[in-house]
């Protein structure tokens, strides 16, 4: 009886234990410690107080030897996942601004890292940056060789893309936007790669969602924010490989009076003609990058084809580094007919079985 007693004792306190060791987050204002080296997953700004950033999926990294970390969101996003070691530990909604511990963590070397999970046309987040309370200690920042750049818009963003209903009110489309859990980040991960994310929903190459004013996405892609306070002219980020995916705004909607284009034959021409422009653009920022361009079957085709047009109109002039993906049988059955959680890993399997196909853009790396 005695020997069972110390078993179950034994028992109890290993699963007490166990409970003790879950990482937890929580906003901590007293919190002090060394500001830790961030790595950079996406554009960021400089800020008096930090790192602007306003492009979806931006992500933070810093490594550390210890048992708890912590970090600071001067101006936060709606949803922010906060991950140690490759696993969710905590999804922030709506976090006040301040400086927030991780701590319950076992003694040893950690990976902790944040995800924006929403999206914010109207301003930009500030990072306020990672701390090492006493006890920890920086270590080398994570590094990856691979590198990918994905861009879009809503597709790309994971507008809507938890959400089982296509009705959603505007609080329920921020609630259920998660560009982590978008198709990009997931064929990131596949690879193991780095990545940057660009896009914005609603706009389009030519033409945003129904004529909306605004900056199209080319137009809005050379800055760091959306504001175009910031140009991007660091050349350092690189990708192996590049995926774009757009036309769904320019096509999805019937053109208005007082529009630029005569007619849709017009419009057609100048999103063939712009869209390759754009490319050339980012061909000559990464002359070396393998482009792959896709789209869905959506609108009777119109989108499919005319982004085919763009491949072919490139190859044709003798860039071959550039390839077509047609997509089809999404259910669309996300916020505003997006695509679906199951839609994203179809989008995934789709490049991965694309990419596997082409020469390996990384080689060399």
């Amino acid at each position: 009886m005695a020997r069972r007693t110390a078993i179950v004792l034994a028992l109890l306190l290993g699963i007490a234990a166990s409970a003790q060791a879950q990482p937890r987050v929580h906003a901590d204002a007293a919190l002090q410690g060394t500001p830790a080296p961030v790595a950079i997953g996406g554009r960021t700004a400089p800020h008096p107080a930090g790192l602007a950033h306003q492009w979806p999926g931006v992500h933070f990294e810093t490594a550390f030897e210890g048992d708890q970390a912590g970090f600071e969101l001067v101006a936060p996003p709606l949803t922010l996942h906060v991950l140690v070691d490759g696993e969710r530990v905590a999804t922030l909604r709506q976090p006040a601004p301040g400086r927030y511990r991780v701590d319950g963590l076992a003694p040893g070397r950690h990976v902790l890292r944040l995800e924006t999970a929403s999206e914010n046309q109207a301003a930009a987040h500030v990072f306020g940056g990672f701390l090492l309370p006493r006890g920890s200690r920086a270590l080398e920042l994570p590094a990856r060789a691979r590198r990918i750049e994905f861009i879009g818009d809503s597709h790309t963003v994971g507008y809507g893309n938890t959400s089982t209903t296509r009705e959603c009110s505007s609080a329920e489309v921020d609630a259920t936007t998660d560009t982590s859990a978008a198709f990009g980040p997931q064929v990131a991960r596949h690879y193991g790669a780095d990545y940057r994310i660009h896009a914005i929903s609603g706009r389009g190459v030519v033409r945003n969602y129904d004529g909306h004013a605004g900056d199209t996405l080319p137009a809005a892609w050379p800055y760091l924010l959306l504001s175009h306070g910031h140009p991007d002219e660091d050349t350092a980020w690189q990708p192996q490989l590049v995926v774009i995916a757009l036309g769904t705004n320019d096509f999805s909607t019937a053109l208005h009076e007082g529009e630029p284009w005569a007619d849709r034959a017009a419009l057609r021409e100048d999103y063939v003609r712009t869209y390759a422009r754009f490319v050339r653009q980012l061909r000559a920022r990464w002359p070396r990058a393998h482009f792959v361009l896709w789209a869905t079957d959506a609108v009777d085709g119109e989108i499919r084809d005319h982004a085919r047009q763009v491949a072919m109109k490139l190859l044709g002039e003798g860039d071959r580094r550039i390839s077509f993906l047609p997509v089809s049988g999404l259910d669309m059955q996300a916020c505003h007919w997006h695509p679906s959680a199951a839609d994203h890993v179809r989008l995934r399997e789709a490049l991965v079985a694309h990419i596997d196909a082409l020469p390996p853009p990384w080689d060399g790396d």
